[in-house]
């Protein structure tokens, strides 16, 4: 099927972000994508803070957004937008980056005060980076993800259902099968 990329703008090494987009990768790979996990706060911060186009985690990361089809961009909001460090990344992209792939947004937060920072923060950046199919995108609290203390992830009933559909969605457009339609 698809090659999927799944980008975690997380800084943190234990962020529900990061581990909510690799609950949902499993998913995707389930409907016959091939899924690759990038992680953004692996790259050397000299790289990303320096704007080094050339260095070689910029060049790799560029090289799996042109092989992707379609690409999950998960983000914790912070003071109202998406991180700082997936930002460093999108401003080393080339400039249309997105052209061609579908997109699904993600955000994770604390409040429901932040619920629209997908529609306007993310997505116009996303968009401008000449992205085919940006689809609906999901943000979910906190609260509603709880990290177990041997690592496994579960999600609140209603938050599960949500972001499955959102997912089987995306995955519709990239020609995946979806588990609900699978279901069905």
């Amino acid at each position: 099927m698809a090659i999927v990329l799944s980008v975690s703008g997380s800084p943190s090494v234990s962020s529900r972000t990061n581990r909510l987009l690799r609950h949902l990768d499993r998913r995707l790979l389930a409907q016959g994508h091939e899924v690759i996990p990038l992680d953004v706060r692996t790259i050397p911060a000299e790289a990303l803070l320096g704007a080094d186009f050339r260095h070689p985690a910029i060049v790799e990361a560029t090289e799996l957004f042109a092989r992707a089809d379609g690409v999950v961009v998960g983000t914790p909001v912070y003071k109202a937008s998406y991180s700082g460090v997936l930002k460093a990344l999108l401003d080393l992209l080339p400039q249309y980056a997105l052209t061609g792939k579908t997109v699904l947004p993600l955000a994770t937060g604390g409040s429901t005060a932040h619920v629209l920072a997908i529609d306007y923060a993310l997505r116009p950046v996303l968009n401008s980076m000449g992205a085919a199919h940006i689809v609906q995108g999901w943000f979910t609290l906190d609260k509603d993800i709880t990290v177990h203390e041997d690592g496994s992830l579960s999600v609140a009933h209603a938050a599960d259902e949500a972001l499955g559909e959102v997912v089987d969605r995306f995955s519709a457009v990239l020609g995946g099968t979806p588990l609900l339609a699978a279901a069905s």
